[in-house]
């Protein structure tokens, strides 16, 4: 990789202009879609999402089909008075304690309070006692990943340090808002040390075991929460993706991962690990509630963006299908992966061609390693900038190998090298627009490897595996270097029974597209999900 480097990065003569955040103007472009005013609160957002979904009732079916509890689901089991979200709380409590326990050691959470989790399930099971629910998010379980603040708990970014030198005060402003509408607020997700691996192989806090194969990864950094969606103990977690880590999880476990636009998710209480590609985003069961959290949290983003931009939400109805879709395919790109993974994304993109009619144009995307470096000497730049006085001070054997390595690595970057990065992102925003001229989004596969075991040696010290680490992060990059909206949708299995996601990569601002998109997808696939080994159900009880 250090030769690559110096020669794509370091020595690169480049005439572009740096481009220092991937900042788009707003274009309104949106169609088959919902356009929100901009006064609504949090709630009412949710409530216009809503109104975007199909309103058959959706039953378990009599065969062997596996579907998991969406929102709606608890929404309407509370409605009824079928349970209420105490009784949820309880039996989520128990479903977490079960999972830790020496035998399963799953390791789902850092950090949760069952104190807590009953005062709130408590507070809601009264509203809809009275009639009162705030939203069809009320009472609802979602887990926070310990990088996004979140009270009454620490945030450590999985660390043993970092909350001893930064303070959780309040609530990050997208968790402010799934709170005013609500939510349950499980506690703080396991996660890969500061972000900085591709496995969320954690030493300090345990490693969160994949529920459909307990013996290996779920992927990082959001691990513990793609574990958790997985696992049926939230209908939707959060993540933050700052090179695939809500991505990569998410195909991983074998579940939704939507990656916003840079900008449209307030960002604010989120650790500043990596201000220009790191967002919020969301971990979900299904296309459906990912659409209801991100209509919850999107709001006024504190970016410099030129104007604010309009909030769309796709109408997710059979009346209202998209035609002439036009899906760019690199090809090289996208058959650099595991011929398993290959098959399955071949055969989805297949599957939309005979069922929609929709068109795969094949382009070339040139400097792709470029690209992944740039990307990289900005994370690891914008990481060190932010936590190594912090990492200067205490005992570095409280971090894991991998993140000392990383930060050994990080603090050998230099400006030139930084401005190199950018001038190159600069490029490839200009690469990728003339791509989006000719297609509505770009197809591959979301990851190049399907989730491999957890070796005995990795769990005390941390993961430095390079080979498996690029393949995970391959088809990433894009969207967190050029700040392109991003979703993977689970389309099938490898012979192992393991999980392979299909991502869709947008243009910006396009969720309403991205998200329909997605959703077209996940009809064509559901019917042959599995359920996982590691599987909690909440609604009608284990």
């Amino acid at each position: 990789m250090f030769c690559g480097f110096l020669q794509l990065v370091s020595f690169a003569v480049l005439e572009d202009s740096p481009l220092y955040a991937p900042l788009h103007p707003y274009q309104d472009a949106e169609q088959v879609a919902k356009c929100l005013d901009s006064s609504l609160s949090a709630a009412q957002q949710v409530q216009e999402a809503k109104d975007c979904l199909e309103t058959i009732p959706k039953h378990l079916t009599s065969d062997n089909t596996f579907r998991r509890w969406t929102i709606m689901d608890y929404s309407s089991a509370y409605g009824s008075g079928a349970i209420t979200p105490h009784m949820v709380a309880q039996r989520l409590i128990s479903a977490i304690m079960q999972s830790s326990d020496p035998g399963m050691d799953m390791s789902f959470f850092i950090n949760y309070e069952a104190h807590d989790i009953l005062k709130q399930a408590t507070e809601s099971t009264l509203r809809y006692e009275k009639g009162e629910p705030i939203s069809v998010l009320d009472g609802v379980p979602i887990a926070i990943k310990d990088e996004i603040d979140c009270l009454p708990y620490p945030t450590t970014g999985g660390t043993k340090w970092l909350q001893k030198v930064r303070a959780c005060n309040e609530d990050a402003a997208c968790v402010k808002r799934l709170r005013s509408c609500g939510a349950i607020l499980v506690g703080k997700t396991n996660m890969h040390e500061l972000g900085a691996g591709t496995s969320g192989i954690n030493p300090h806090y345990g490693t969160s075991r994949n529920p459909y194969d307990p013996k290996r990864i779920c992927g990082g950094s959001s691990s513990g929460s793609a574990a958790v969606v997985c696992a049926g103990l939230c209908p939707v977690a959060l993540g933050v993706d700052g090179g695939g880590s809500v991505r990569m999880p998410a195909a991983l476990c074998g579940v939704v991962g939507l990656k916003p636009s840079f900008g449209r998710i307030p960002h604010s209480g989120v650790i500043p690990l990596n201000w220009t590609v790191g967002m919020v985003g969301i971990l979900a069961g299904t296309v459906e509630d990912s659409l209801i959290v991100y209509a919850a949290m999107s709001g006024e983003a504190e970016t410099s963006q030129p104007t604010v931009p309009k909030l769309y939400l796709p109408m997710l109805k059979p009346c209202y299908q998209m035609s002439n879709i036009r899906l760019a395919k690199s090809k090289e790109w996208f058959n650099d992966c595991s011929d398993d993974i290959r098959t399955c994304c071949l055969s989805a993109l297949d599957n939309l061609h005979k069922c929609y009619g929709w068109q795969t144009v094949e382009v070339t995307i040139p400097d792709i390693e470029a690209m992944r470096l740039a990307h990289y000497v900005t994370i690891g730049s914008e990481c060190s900038a932010s936590l190594s006085h912090h990492m200067d001070k205490h005992n570095k054997s409280e971090s894991g190998s991998d993140v000392r390595a990383a930060f050994s690595v990080y603090g050998a970057f230099n400006s030139g090298d930084y401005l190199n990065a950018q001038r190159i992102r600069n490029r490839q925003m200009k690469i990728h627009e003339k791509i989006f001229s000719m297609a509505d989004v770009i197809v591959t596969p979301t990851v190049g490897v399907t989730a491999y075991e957890i070796k005995d040696d990795v769990q005390e010290t941390g993961e430095l595996d390079y080979i498996n680490g690029a393949a995970l992060i391959r088809y990433s990059i894009a969207g967190n270097f050029l700040g392109l909206p991003a979703v993977t949708v689970p389309v099938g299995y490898d012979k192992l029974g393991l999980p392979i996601g299909i991502q869709f990569i947008g243009k910006p601002w396009s969720e309403a597209m991205l998200i329909h998109i997605a959703y077209a997808m996940e009809a064509l696939c559901k019917a042959e999900y599995r359920k996982p080994q590691v599987y909690y159900d909440l609604l009608a009880g284990n």
